[in-house]
């Protein structure tokens, strides 16, 4: 997608008030990928190392979800 299309729908939506729910049902028509890592230390030694990585997508029909184990 194109820098210009980004600004453009940040344009758009500067001036008007959206409901957390609306920002969640546009990430889910499409998915959306949650990554992150977090190390505490204590002079420069690593303690705790937790890296975290999350799928989310909708599921429907043609992709059911998996089965619970």
């Amino acid at each position: 997608m194109s820098t210009a299309l980004d600004e453009e729908d940040a344009r758009a939506l500067a001036g008007r008030d959206v409901a957390l729910i609306d920002i969640l049902d546009r990430l889910l028509q499409g998915g959306v990928v949650l990554a992150g890592d977090l190390v505490l230390s204590i002079a420069d030694v690593d303690l705790v190392r937790i890296d975290l990585r999350a799928v989310i997508a909708p599921v429907d029909a043609a992709h059911p979800a998996p089965p619970l184990l």
